[in-house]
């Protein structure tokens, strides 16, 4: 079966590119030939900085055969509609075939579509792929009106056989596809003559050009950490870069350049950095004293000097970039060693949101939240308000201003040069995190504190001028947030009330928002004091309990209640990813004190633990049963049937074994509930699904005994409360 070999040889493709468009290469192509009848056995795409290739196995020779069959109109229709019908097949009326059905007599067509060479259907489809090809963007040059990321010279459009190599007849805007390559841009210009995939691929690496762009990554690594091991070093692992570097050259050739001295002292988060966005280079560092100490360099050729003049260059224009670093962080330094004040209030005239105010107000704010925060997470509120109010700092720094995703990391450099605890250092570097969902949480009080009120302003802040996520878009990151204070409070295994917080996180937007907000607040309070008999003005504490454990139901939702529900939301993903159902989840949250995500979890997970034995799954059907029969009954009778159930009325050994088993799960699930052991909880009542599942086989319910029948509903009622006081297992599924 013959194989294809599609080249696209053009000017250098952004780095960042190339790996998208040899995929979409391979998928528009593949996808273009399947559907014209030509299938193959396997597909594989490349890419270099020139070039994108694309090689298919056991493709057909031909298009297969195909006979198509047509229902048209009935024989005695009128003759413009036989005729349209014609027209559409290409047949003429005595090629039609007509067939009795039970609608009467139709007319059918049979269409035979001949198989189609293989040349002229590649031909078609890479002229669409060309011509319609999805680059992120693209150019026209010259006086052509064809479209490419960067000018395109050539296509190599070969199908080779058993008997040889055929090129697919193209021309697309003047370029005629043909048999020919090129090797190197330096090193091997000249155009090179191929028959096939294997001989392409033999005769580029002969022209020093390395097709493959992961065998790219991987000579370079490799070739970068044999040179720092020999010197006792070693390369700081950068898989983004490593990407990066493999598309911007054809034939890596590794370089160890050398820092100057001057520049050994500068952190070395700034030196990676810095030749990282700059210069591509990869850091090499000290591993005995963690210093970035010499670089890598990647070139594109070998030279007679063995790089000598290629890193001597590099090492001139890097000790440029990294004048400007030190010049930064010896500025910055001054200022730190200073009054780090300074840059707060640099940031009073900084936009954090037209809303929600400046930087400056979302400081304020954060260093309020962070102290009523702190003896809930452990920290001393004293060093978390001061940990608020500086982490923050150095987005007005020179550095940061220069690099900003060395935000909150400098600011720690800064923190212990003005001389503050490691604390309130490690709270400037940790209170974005976690950035992502495989990021480390803060595990410090102090950065706990500080993490969850930046987290906690935003969603709240976000909430209260509707600024919510909608389907995919949330250009505010508010899932990330939220995500954030679940693991945050998961991962450290601290309980906290979120509504309570979330309150004294409304009271602070509230300067922020101004009219917006105080509508939706006098909305909120006038139905609070309606439902309550109490006036917001005798609540002397915002956070007091007895206030925040009421849900204010209201037209104008509060945005602290909207927040909780998006947190579960999050929270219901954070628990899908570990293995937890949906409604497992469900019945934790329509539970009391649902706004304690980490006990939240525990129960979560202790359910899914419980309902995965056989005792937990018949247990759950054993309690729909009894919840089913008695809600029938009290609907039925007009009563509640919620107490009194006595054993003395019990007349079978399955009922008073059903009383028994009740006593004993309900002595061991109370207490553990009461100190929050929901595995002992959930363990207890799973004990019950034998007495239950004896009780309804042995026993009828709908007694013609009225006495009975009243003391077995009771009974099944008290199945629904000790099941419910561990869990709503109405909402489990099945």
């Amino acid at each position: 079966m013959p194989d294809l070999l599609i080249e696209l040889f053009s000017e250098e493709i952004p780095a960042r590119m190339q790996r998208r468009a040899a995929e979409d290469l391979q998928k528009l192509v593949t996808n273009g030939l399947v559907e014209a009848g030509l299938t193959y056995a396997h597909a594989a795409a490349f890419s270099t900085p020139r070039r994108l290739t694309l090689a298919l196995e056991g493709m057909l020779a031909a298009s297969p055969a195909v006979t198509e069959e047509r229902k048209g109109p009935k024989a005695d229709a009128p003759e413009k509609a036989i005729e349209g019908f014609l027209r559409g097949t290409g047949l003429t009326r005595d090629q039609l075939e007509e067939r009795e059905t039970p609608k009467g007599s139709i007319l059918f067509a049979k269409i035979e579509k001949p198989g189609r060479p293989a040349a002229d259907i590649v031909a078609e489809v890479l002229e669409q792929t060309i011509r319609n090809f999805p680059w992120p963007k693209s150019m026209r040059w010259g006086a052509g009106a064809l479209k490419w990321v960067r000018p395109l010279h050539a296509i190599l459009a070969l199908i080779t056989t058993e008997e040889g190599a055929e090129v697919v007849p193209l021309n697309v805007d003047g370029i005629t596809a043909g048999n020919t390559t090129f090797g190197h841009r330096f090193l091997a210009p000249d155009a090179i003559t191929v028959t096939g995939f294997e001989d392409y691929a033999a005769k580029l690496s002969k022209a020093f050009v390395v097709l493959n762009p992961a065998d790219r990554a991987e000579t370079i690594w490799n070739d970068a950490t044999n040179l720092a091991f020999a010197q006792g070093l070693e390369v700081v692992e950068d898989q983004a870069l490593l990407a990066e570097v493999s598309g911007l050259v054809e034939y890596p050739v590794t370089l160890m350049g050398t820092i100057a001295d001057d520049f050994l002292d500068l952190p070395p988060e700034v030196l990676q950095t810095s030749m990282r966005e700059h210069q591509k280079f990869f850091s090499v560092k000290n591993p005995k004293t963690g210093r970035i100490e010499k670089f890598i360099t990647v070139a594109n050729r070998t030279t007679a000097d063995n790089g000598a003049t290629i890193l001597a260059g590099n090492e001139k224009v890097l000790s440029a970039r990294l004048a400007d670093a030190k010049f930064f962080w010896e500025n910055d330094l001054r200022v730190a060693k200073s009054d780090m004040n300074t840059w707060v209030q640099a940031l009073e005239n900084v936009t954090f949101h037209n809303k929600l105010g400046t930087q400056a107000e979302l400081i304020e704010r954060m260093a309020v939240l962070a102290r009523e925060l702190a003896p809930m997470v452990g920290a001393d509120p004293d060093e978390a308000e001061t940990a608020a109010r500086l982490a923050k700092a150095d987005l007005s720094s020179e550095m940061v201003y220069e690099f900003p995703d060395l935000q909150g990391l400098m600011g720690s450099y800064y923190a212990r040069a003005a001389g503050h605890s490691d604390a309130v250092a490690h709270a400037a570097k940790e209170h974005y995190a976690p950035l992502g969902p495989s990021d480390d949480v803060p595990t410090a009080p102090v950065s706990v504190a500080v993490a969850l009120a930046e987290k906690i302003d935003k969603l709240t802040g976000f909430w209260a001028i509707d600024e919510k996520p909608t389907g995919s878009k949330d250009p505010f990151a508010l899932r990330r947030a939220a995500l954030g204070v679940i693991r945050t409070l998961v991962e450290n295994d601290i309980n906290l009330a979120i509504e309570r917080t979330l309150w004294s996180s409304e009271a602070r937007i509230t300067e922020s928002i101004g009219d917006l907000y105080n509508m939706r607040e006098e909305a909120a309070q006038k139905r609070f004091e309606d439902e309550t008999d109490l006036k917001i003005s005798e609540v002397q504490n915002p956070m007091d309990e007895a206030l925040a454990n009421v849900t204010v139901t209201t037209d104008i939702p509060m945005p602290r209640h909207e927040v909780v529900s998006f947190l579960h939301d999050r929270l219901k993903v954070y628990l899908k990813d570990q293995g937890v159902r949906h409604d497992i989840i469900d019945a934790c949250i329509a539970m009391e004190g649902n706004d304690d995500l980490t006990l939240l979890v525990k129960r979560a997970k202790a359910l899914s633990e419980t309902l995965s034995t056989d005792d937990g799954e018949n247990l759950i059907q054993g309690f729909k049963r009894a919840n089913n029969i008695l809600t029938q009954a009290e609907e039925a009778d007009g009563v509640e049937y919620s107490y009194g159930a006595d054993v003395k009325y019990a007349e079978t050994d399955e009922e008073r074994a059903l009383f028994a088993a009740l006593d004993t799960a309900e002595a061991q699930i109370t207490p553990a509930m009461q100190t929050q052991d929901f595995t002992t909880a959930m363990a207890a009542m799973a004990t019950l699904r034998g007495p239950i599942d004896a009780f309804f086989e042995a026993v009828q319910v709908n007694s013609d005994n009225g006495t009975v029948r009243r003391n077995r509903l009771n009974l099944l009622s008290r199945i629904r409360q000790i099941c419910i006081s561990v869990a709503d297992l109405t909402k489990i599924e099945g």
